[in-house]
């Protein structure tokens, strides 16, 4: 090989390995830049139910979510079932549901979230999102619940009160612990966020 084509040859692993580190570079600030466009009021990540790892609920940005506070022990707790048919029929549409166990009503919540975990895949075959135990209203509510009662001027009054968030993470709609998931004014809020 004469040095006219190790210089071609060098050149070329040079150009290779540059795109190469440029194609990385990409990937690798790819999930920074997703950070970056998450909605302020999705900015914020919880304890997994089952597990307890952090989540942060950017990850369902572009989605439509209802987030609900839940308890195990309420007049309420069979909204579990209709949930879970809410989520498993509109999730592939971009809906998720994101449930929230709290003791802040009427100590409904007692058990700790490994028994809240099990409560709810045993007696109601819950699959949506679960996190760990949240206080939603007070000094010392989340600040993720903060932001969702001043978003639509109300704080739950009650177990599985409801929050309908749009695509964008800055439309919220507030619905009270009596409408049930097949509310139809609730269905039709949630095909109208789904539409866009």
């Amino acid at each position: 090989m004469d040095s006219l084509q190790a210089l071609g040859l060098t050149r070329l692993r040079s150009c290779l390995l540059s795109a190469v580190a440029f194609s990385a570079g990409i990937f690798v600030t790819s999930p920074v830049l997703a950070a970056d466009s998450c909605p302020p009021l999705l900015k914020h990540s919880f304890p997994s139910l089952q597990d307890q790892k952090p989540q942060s609920l950017c990850q369902w940005q572009g989605k439509v979510l209802l987030v609900v506070n839940t308890a195990s022990y309420c007049g309420f707790t069979s909204q579990y079932d209709g949930l879970e048919k809410l989520y498993a029929r509109f999730k592939e549409r971009g809906l998720v549901v994101v449930g929230f166990p709290s003791n802040d009503f009427g100590n409904q919540e007692p058990g700790s979230n490994k028994e809240i975990a099990e409560f709810c895949r045993l007696t109601y075959g819950v699959q949506f999102p679960m996190f760990a135990k949240a206080t939603v209203v007070g000094r010392n509510a989340s600040p993720l619940y903060l932001q969702l009662t001043r978003a639509t001027g109300e704080a739950p009054q009650w177990n599985f009160h409801k929050y309908l968030i749009d695509r964008s993470g800055t439309r919220v709609l507030s619905f009270g612990s009596r409408v049930r998931p097949d509310d139809r004014e609730l269905l039709a809020r949630i095909d109208e966020f789904l539409g866009k």
